[in-house]
């Protein structure tokens, strides 16, 4: 046999010209005769197919991720959101939660002691020189209320954040603020009433206060009663803001912080955001920052232990200097108090230079 191409002398068995390399008419003949199952090429090439395509199937997302276990007893959780085996409700994941935007500015948020989850929820927002703090208090007779607050306190958050820092003197700066807080309110409100179901008789619900320091102008505004405090170094301390509660209503008649807080109904509120609330425009106070200090916004998981302003700075004082590390600090205080509710704490340094 010869080469078809350069006519060297070639065997029978050969499947290519030793000359030339071209391959051979009877090996090609031959090859022609595999099947795609037996060709080398082509089997190894279906090995490789399938390797890949395993490999794939392995690293693929599933369409759904199961729900995590339920975190009372490791039951499952049914797609309502409680648990199968012992009927708890199912984590929302926020069971501490912290935040540390800036080296002046912190926040925690916990769900305390007794409380299965933490309906509280807060939102900062740190721009051109100013500092907004949002805490936003779940109602805990109310159903889902931890979606409100945390609904109400991004929307509330994020109009802020929106906003640009006001030129102009110090009353100026006030009076823009306390639009613009008023307006954080109503889309808070707006927010809340989302989360509620078409027909829920017991619709979600929660407090809101929003505390904003520019430069040494301080403002704030509340519905319901999570507070606004503000702890300078030197002078007097001051809650910025008033509850809109039961207790205020007995303190306002003559009755004494002590006993009126003291009583079971203390912590009714008579105001508070969502789709049945009587009234959501918020009270607002400023005042002004005459030196460096603490802006503290929190729920009433902290201040039910230290209610009064001046104990109040005597307590956070005593904490450590570094944001976060105080805020920490005073969550796990109120828990050594006994952790009755959510806390949540959010704190900023003002005033300091350098």
């Amino acid at each position: 046999m010869t080469c078809p191409s350069c006519g060297a002398a070639v065997a029978e068995a050969d499947a290519f010209c030793e000359s030339c390399g071209t391959e051979l008419p009877a090996a090609a003949t031959d090859r022609a005769t595999l099947t795609p199952a037996t060709r080398p090429e082509v089997a190894q090439s279906a090995a490789e197919r399938s390797a890949r395509t395993q490999l794939i199937t392995l690293r693929a997302e599933p369409d759904e991720l199961p729900a995590p276990p339920c975190k009372s007893c490791g039951g499952a959780v049914g797609d309502d959101g409680w648990c199968t085996v012992c009927g708890a409700r199912a984590s929302n994941g926020r069971e501490h939660v912290t935040e540390a935007p800036t080296p002046t500015v912190a926040a925690v948020s916990d769900k305390g002691r007794i409380h299965p989850r933490n309906e509280d929820a807060f939102a900062i927002a740190t721009k051109d020189g100013w500092i907004a703090l949002v805490v936003c208090d779940g109602v805990t007779t109310a159903t889902d209320s931890d979606a409100a607050a945390y609904a109400a306190a991004q929307a509330a958050r994020n109009l802020l954040a929106a906003t640009d820092r006001p030129a102009g003197s110090a009353d100026d700066r006030q009076q823009h603020w306390c639009l613009q807080v008023k307006a954080a309110a109503l889309a808070a409100d707006e927010a809340a009433e989302a989360t509620a179901s078409k027909g829920d008789a017991n619709p979600p619900s929660c407090t809101f206060v929003v505390a904003i320091a520019d430069g040494d102008v301080i403002v704030a505004a509340s519905v319901g009663d999570s507070r606004a405090y503000w702890l300078p170094d030197e002078g007097p301390a001051e809650q910025l803001t008033v509850d809109d509660s039961w207790a205020t209503e007995q303190i306002k008649a003559g009755v004494s912080r002590e006993e009126a807080e003291a009583d079971p109904k203390a912590h009714a509120i008579t105001r508070w955001l969502g789709i049945d609330s009587p009234d959501v425009d918020p009270s607002t106070v400023t005042s002004t920052a005459k030196g460096p200090g603490w802006l503290l916004v929190c729920s009433d998981g902290l201040w039910n232990y230290c209610s009064d302003a001046a104990e109040l700075r005597d307590l956070v004082n005593a904490q450590p200097a570094e944001p976060l590390a105080r805020a920490e600090a005073l969550v796990d205080w109120a828990n050594q108090q006994g952790g009755h509710d959510n806390i949540t704490v959010t704190l900023a340094r003002i005033g300091d230079t350098g």
